[in-house]
């Protein structure tokens, strides 16, 4: 116990290849965190080099853990305060989103949760949720504001089956599952609701969202219907910097009076006013701006009103989002101009 005495907080993220988990190792040792990360395949050195990278910033070690591996997560939790839990199976791809997705994230939130009770040091626990969680329903019109009281709909999701439900699904069941944990085992746990995220990633792979926040752009048509089916199925296009994202977990973990669940959403936009913005931001990608009777208007909002009550302010608007963006697409060689 004596690195407690120095003051050194102990953070644990989990699933620390990832595009938030990589920033927000960054940014807590830049806090002067120590910081324990698991990854999936220690050994695979391309995938981890990021991180590898980041040990020149300070105390950070790599741990193997898997999400369906309960006991793998003892050695990176032990002595921890804080642990972020932001690792969820994707495979957007699936014919058995049950077992391929919905099965594993509850299992790795119970997991990472019984951890943390063994450890026995863990203060608080910051869980990764999703706006996926949060805003698919049957409901109709627009003008829809969104909190954290409201939830998706997973018996729609279900029975309806729409492309990719899998994923929504699972982030909403997760996270249930993670609340029901943590009130019976009295674990302090918040739950930070993200909406799709951009800005540069440390991975050595471009993640998808921001492939997906940046189709318009690039014109990758099979992206841009990805993008429309978000605005149809989730009710709007929610742009977040990941930085904002990430600074946010760090904020709640720290905030004592934090409690519950907390949306954290840049802008809310739609596809068609998304272009409008992108064309006339960068004419020379001649991002195109009809959509037919696509609708133009989103039909709903995400409101961060109670994480900016709680004291937080985001850094990055649109402008900034996109212009960094950009910025990122040209230095791994993915736009010419």
């Amino acid at each position: 116990m004596a690195t407690q005495n120095l003051g050194k907080k102990t953070a644990c993220v989990v699933g620390g290849t990832g595009f938030v988990a990589s920033l927000l190792v960054k940014l807590l040792l830049q806090k002067g965190y120590a910081v324990n990360t698991t990854v999936r395949d220690p050994e695979n050195k391309r995938k981890i080099s990021h991180l590898i990278e980041l040990q020149g910033l300070g105390d950070l070690k790599i741990f193997g853990a898997d999400l369906t591996d309960e006991l793998s997560f003892d050695a990176p939790i032990a002595g921890c305060d804080l642990v972020f839990h932001i690792a969820t199976p994707v495979n957007f791809a699936s014919q058995d989103p049950e077992n391929d997705m919905i099965k594993p994230a509850i299992q790795g939130v119970h997991n990472v949760l019984k951890a943390c009770v063994r450890a026995k040091t863990v203060k608080r626990v910051i869980l990764t949720s999703s706006a996926a969680a949060v805003t698919i329903n049957k409901l109709n019109g627009t003008g829809l504001v969104m909190d954290e009281s409201k939830w998706t709909d997973v018996e729609f999701l279900s029975t309806e089956k729409p492309p990719t439900w899998g994923y929504p699904a699972s982030k909403t069941l997760a996270e249930k599952a993670a609340w029901k944990f943590a009130e019976e085992n009295n674990i302090d746990l918040i739950t930070v609701i993200p909406t799709l995220m951009a800005g540069a990633s440390l991975t050595p792979d471009v993640p998808s969202s921001i492939g997906l926040a940046m189709s318009l752009i690039t014109g990758t048509e099979f992206l841009i219907n990805a993008l429309k089916g978000m605005q149809m199925l989730s009710g709007s296009i929610s742009i977040t910097h990941v930085e904002d994202v990430c600074r946010a977990h760090i904020f709640l973990a720290e905030k004592e009076s934090a409690s519950g669940r907390y949306i954290c959403c840049g802008i809310n936009s739609s596809v068609p006013e998304l272009a409008k913005f992108l064309n006339k931001r960068y004419p020379q990608y001649k991002v195109p701006t009809d959509f037919g009777d696509f609708p133009s208007k989103a039909k709903l909002t995400l409101s961060s009103d109670k994480l900016i009550k709680e004291g937080f302010s985001f850094k990055y608007g649109i402008e900034d989002i996109y212009d960094q963006t950009v910025e990122y697409f040209k230095a791994k060689g993915l736009l010419q101009i």
